[in-house]
């Protein structure tokens, strides 16, 4: 009696002949070749049908023209630069220390009866007044500063991006930023005699003459799917410097100017008296996540629509029994040429709306190489995953028409639905959080955000998003292998 086993090589012959079987069944399926060219068609359509009819406009004293280029800050991160400054120069080594012993202001909430302000006193969790060095007052230059916020404690924040978090204490606190050489170190104190570091930041090239000072700023209010205005005040006392002696000048940097170019828009202040400085500004120092110009994952706002007839495609393979090679073979072949397909469309519509956002003198977010071939790369990885889903429903529920439905609802509807501001805790928990790896706009912990998607943030973090996703696919594909196992099991 003869024994016949499998071996490896012939196992892998096997796979191979069904990829090439299930290769040159998608090829000669017209309906699906054209179902994938045309999500390319449609994403990049929308693209860029929106990149060309965009154009942003700007009102100054010379009139309605193109909006000014986003600020940046030294790693040429889109920042906002807007707060009140109470300073004198400081040549060489030095120091200052102060008192902040209240931090308040005011803030505009929706109105409730139409036409009238409604304006409350109090301050956003990211309100922050403290003890700055500049390399000078010109918007975007480096800095360094230790501050008390509202809601987040003590902070020591270098050039925009970078924050470390002090102690939790939101009473009265003594600050001081000790200066030497490049070398900038903020310290915080309960009593101002016992004091504990909260961080240091490196200026590299920082010039001997430096500007230091006190200072306020507030970040806007944060509505459902806006901003409003927000001012924070602060009062100093016990203040003391080392290294410098002149008068305090005033300046409000940054301040936003009227229609005529002249008249403050929200003006800060600062008002000596008895020892005590009471300073009041609005703005922020930090990153300008949402008013740094138009984002790069907007144009493929039509990929939501793309993606249908991607799913559309990878259910219409024949409904014929699943087993675990052939399922496999299938998912190759239709993982592939979804990647492809959203790799061509991404590849096409963001660099290209990209450059005609440009050509238009559209203000744009700043995006890093690596960022932008994430974004490309990203969205082709959540085409071949949202085709691997919508396979592994098919395999599982065995109709075409039902697999397609359940997967438009799962990735495609709660993209709509967050893009249009309404439930975007949906990309949290279904395989449409994978559209994270689309997000252009870094996040930054010391920046809040809106809840809507029409800001550029998503729950989570792109890779994050996406792992969601992957596990969905897994979870589906287990599941359609299990149950073709058991219709196969004999009765």
């Amino acid at each position: 009696m003869s024994s016949f086993t499998s071996s490896p090589t012939g196992s892998r012959d096997g796979f191979r002949r069904l990829l090439r079987a299930r290769w040159a069944g998608l090829r000669s399926a017209r309906g699906r070749t054209l179902a994938m060219a045309a999500s390319v068609l449609v994403t990049v359509s929308l693209g860029l049908l929106i990149a060309g009819g965009v154009r942003s406009t700007c009102v100054t004293s010379a009139g309605e023209g193109p909006c000014p280029a986003p600020l940046v800050g030294p790693d040429g991160t889109a920042v906002s630069d807007k707060y009140y400054f109470v300073h004198q120069p400081l040549k060489g080594d030095g120091s200052i220390t102060a008192r902040v012993s209240d931090l308040t202001g005011q803030m505009r909430q929706p109105d409730l009866v139409p036409g009238v302000r409604n304006v409350k006193h109090g301050a956003v969790p990211w309100a922050k007044a403290g003890l700055l060095v500049r390399r000078s007052l010109q918007q975007g230059t480096s800095y360094a500063a230790v501050m008390i916020t509202r809601g987040h404690g003590v902070r020591m924040q270098h050039d925009f991006i970078h924050d470390v978090a002090g102690s939790a204490a939101r009473g009265p606190r003594w600050l001081r930023l000790d200066r030497s050489g490049d070398l900038l170190t903020g310290y915080e104190s309960g009593d101002g005699r016992t004091w504990t570091r909260v961080g240091e930041a490196r200026l590299a090239g920082l010039p001997e003459t430096v500007e230091i000072g006190l200072f306020a700023t507030s970040p806007g209010a944060l509505w459902t799917m806006a901003s409003a205005f927000a001012q924070a005040t602060a009062t100093f006392d016990r203040i003391t410097l080392r290294g410098a002696s002149g008068s305090w000048r005033h300046d409000d940097v940054g301040v936003t100017l009227g229609p005529d170019g002249r008249t403050p828009h929200h003006p800060g202040g600062a008002v000596e008296s008895g020892g005590k400085v009471v300073v009041t500004g609005g703005g922020d120092i930090g990153p300008a996540t949402v008013e740094g110009g138009l984002r790069a994952d907007l144009l493929l706002s039509g990929g939501g629509l793309g993606l249908i007839l991607v799913l559309v495609a990878a259910v219409m393979f024949p409904p014929a029994e699943r087993g675990r090679s052939v399922l496999a073979a299938e998912a190759v072949v239709v993982g592939a040429v979804a990647f492809v397909a959203g790799l061509v469309a991404a590849g096409v519509v963001v660099p290209a709306g990209l450059a005609l956002l440009r050509a238009h003198r559209n203000p744009i977010q700043p995006i890093t190489l690596g960022t932008e071939l994430r974004v490309i790369i990203g969205y082709a990885a959540l085409a071949a995953i949202s085709a691997l889903l919508a396979l592994g429903l098919a395999a599982l529920v065995r109709s075409r028409i039902l697999a397609a439905g359940l997967a438009v609802a799962l990735i495609v509807v709660p993209y709509l639905l967050a893009s249009a501001g309404v439930a975007p805790w949906l990309l949290a928990i279904t395989p449409a959080a994978g559209f994270a790896i689309t997000q252009s706009v870094p996040a930054f912990a010391h920046v809040d955000v809106g809840p809507s998607l029409l800001e550029g943030h998503h729950p989570l973090a792109p890779w994050a998003g996406l792992t969601v996703a992957c596990g969905y696919v897994v979870v589906v594909l287990g599941a359609a292998i299990i149950a073709h196992r058991r219709r196969a099991a004999p009765a």
